[in-house]
C-alpha cells in the first residue's frame, strides 16, 4: 500500500527558446537530463527529469521553446510544449529576465524583440487555458536590482502567476526555493518512478541527444538548425561495453563537409566528446561510431517524428 504522505506529479517547464529551461531542469533534478547549447530551440521534444524533495516526487517536463512556428518541425515542437503544460499538475514559466530588460534596444539580430514576443505569447496561452504558473525570472545575475523589480511587477500584473522566483539556473541561486514550492503543489499519491531514477528517456535517445549537443557546441556558427541525430544501432558487448552507431542527418552536401571538417577533424572531435560524456553517464565503456548522411528535407519525414513523441500532422 502506498504511503498516503507521499506526493507525486508533473511540472511542465515552458518558456521562450534559450530562456534557460533545460539548465533549470538539470539543476532541479541534480543531473543532466536535457542537452544545453547556445543555439535556440535546442530542445525538440519533451524530456522528463525526476526530482525528489522531502516526500514529493516531481517529474519535470522540459518542453521545447514556445515561439512563432514557421516550419512543420517548429509547429510540432510548440504543440508538444503546450500539450506538456495542459497535462501538468504545475507549470513553471521560465523568462530570461536580462533579455526582457533589453527590449527596445535589441541586438543586431533582433533576438530580444523576439524574446519579448515569445513571453507575451506564453502569457496569452496561459490566460486562454485558464492556468496559473510559477514565474522563474532567470539570469538575474546579469542585471541590476531596479529593472529586475520593475519587470517582476509588470509580469505579476498580468495575473497568470501564483508566485515569482528570481534565480540563476546556471549558478543554482534561488533554485531550491522554486523546487520546494513546486513540490508542495504535487497531489498526494504514490511515486511514479523509483526514487533513485533521474530521467524517463530511452538510452538510445539520450545518446543521440548527447551527440547532437556536441555537434552544435562544436559547429555552432557554421551548422544550420536543420540537423538531426538518430541512434541506428545499440549493441551490448560481452565485456559490459556498448557499441553505438549513429547517423547525423544534414540537408545538403555542403553541410556534410562542415560536419566532417578538414580531414575528418570535426567529426572525430564531436565523437570523442560525445563518447566521453556517454561513458560518464552510462558508467561503462562506449564504442561510438558516427556517420553523416545527406537527407534533403529530413524535417518533412514522418519517420523521424514518432520516436521523439512529436505530432507530424500539425
Amino acid at each position: 500500500m502506498a504511503d498516503p504522505s507521499t506526493r507525486s506529479g508533473f511540472a511542465a517547464v515552458i518558456g521562450a527558446p534559450n530562456a534557460g529551461k533545460s539548465t533549470l531542469v538539470n539543476q532541479m533534478v541534480g543531473t543532466k537530463v536535457s542537452i544545453v547549447t547556445h543555439k535556440v530551440q535546442t530542445t525538440r521534444f519533451p524530456v522528463r527529469g525526476v526530482a525528489m524533495h522531502d516526500d514529493s516526487q516531481i517529474v519535470f517536463v522540459d518542453t521545447p521553446g514556445i515561439f512563432a512556428p514557421r516550419r512543420r518541425l517548429d509547429r510540432a515542437m510548440v504543440r508538444a510544449a503546450w500539450t506538456g503544460a495542459e497535462e501538468a499538475d504545475a507549470i513553471i514559466h521560465v523568462v530570461d529576465a536580462a533579455a526582457q530588460t533589453r527590449i527596445g534596444t535589441p541586438d543586431e539580430t533582433g533576438s530580444d524583440h523576439r524574446s519579448g514576443d515569445d513571453v507575451a505569447r506564453v502569457i496569452d496561452g496561459l490566460k486562454e487555458a485558464g492556468r496559473t504558473a510559477f514565474l522563474a525570472l532567470n539570469k538575474i545575475d546579469a542585471m541590476k536590482r531596479e529593472p529586475l523589480l520593475e519587470l517582476a511587477q509588470t509580469l505579476n500584473d498580468t495575473g497568470v502567476y501564483s508566485q515569482i522566483f528570481m534565480l540563476s539556473a546556471t549558478k543554482g541561486d534561488g533554485v531550491g526555493d522554486l523546487l520546494k514550492a513546486v513540490s508542495e503543489t504535487m497531489p498526494e499519491g504514490p511515486y511514479l518512478y523509483p526514487p533513485d531514477q533521474a530521467a524517463d528517456l530511452p538510452q538510445s535517445l539520450l545518446a543521440a541527444e548527447i551527440t547532437r549537443e556536441k555537434l552544435f557546441l562544436r559547429l555552432h556558427a557554421e551548422l544550420p538548425y536543420a540537423t538531426a541525430v538518430e541512434t541506428a544501432s545499440w549493441e551490448e558487448k560481452r565485456d559490459g561495453s556498448v557499441r553505438i552507431e549513429q547517423t547525423i542527418f544534414v540537408e545538403r552536401e555542403s553541410q556534410r563537409a562542415i560536419v566532417l571538417g578538414k580531414q575528418g577533424r570535426a567529426i572525430r572531435e564531436i565523437g570523442q566528446r560525445a563518447r566521453e560524456e556517454l561513458e560518464e553517464i552510462l558508467g561503462r565503456r562506449v564504442h561510438l561510431f558516427l556517420h553523416v548522411k545527406v537527407k534533403e528535407n529530413w524535417s518533412e519525414q514522418r519517420s523521424l517524428y514518432t520516436p521523439l513523441g512529436l505530432e507530424f500532422d500539425v
